[in-house]
């Protein structure tokens, strides 16, 4: 005796061994299946981060001399966008419904930025979409409608939406007259819902800024569509 036992032996089994057989070459292959989905699973979940870290509150305006190009066909840089008071910044898109959803409340504070001398400019980073819905044809059309008065770039590569770490559509970053982050995330406390904000983020935060004082809220969540980087 070898302490081992020889299953096909074993009395009332023989009838169920094929079956037992059948099911633990089953179980094998659906632990194949499952570890080696894993990888994939884990790369997918990867493209929805951003590259880089949010830029923290009093960090630089990033590559403020490059030119992009803007819906009017001129290469534009945030240095030449830039005005007295500041810079806002905001990442938007086309076709997002939350983008669509708040673009009343985009050309309002847009407008209030632009009336303040803080220059506005919007970025584009959906390069994944580049060939469809935001194609430089498509941005155009959309700001023609919106009658957009201020810059609309395209972030070819979401190059600039890596620098910023931004992720979302929209999401604003409010930089003063020094080119230093003052306030980044949402233009106000409910993007779902534009009767029920109880405090405008971004306009209080221009506003602060340009009377010389301390942005009370420097931060909020950004809520709306992952910006569709090309994996």
């Amino acid at each position: 005796m070898n302490g081992k036992i020889n299953l096909r032996t074993v009395p009332g089994l023989p009838n169920n061994f094929a079956k037992f057989e059948k099911e633990k070459k089953h179980i094998l292959i659906m632990k194949k299946i499952i570890f080696s989905a894993l990888p994939i699973a884990a790369i997918a979940a990867i493209t929805l981060l951003p590259v880089n870290d949010p830029l923290p509150i009093g960090a630089s305006l990033p590559n403020p001399e490059l030119k992009m190009k803007d819906i009017s066909g001129k290469m534009i840089s945030f240095k030449d966008a830039k005005k007295k008071n500041g810079l806002l910044v905001m990442f938007s898109c086309n076709t997002c419904p939350y983008v669509i959803k708040n673009q009343d409340r985009t050309n309002e504070v847009s407008k209030y930025a632009l009336g303040n001398d803080i220059g506005v400019v919007l970025l584009n980073s959906n390069e994944a979409y580049r060939s469809n819905e935001d194609s430089y044809t498509a941005m155009k059309d959309y700001a023609s409608d919106q009658n957009f008065n201020w810059y609309y770039l395209v972030d070819t590569d979401s190059e600039m939406a890596n620098a910023f770490g931004a992720n979302r559509t929209p999401e604003c970053f409010l930089f003063d007259n020094s080119g230093k982050l003052v306030y980044h995330g949402a233009i106000d406390d409910n993007p779902s819902n534009a009767n029920a904000v109880n405090r405008k983020h971004l306009k209080y935060a221009i506003d602060e800024m340009k009377a010389g004082k301390d942005v009370s809220v420097k931060e909020s969540r950004s809520v709306g569509c992952s910006i569709k980087r090309n994996k």
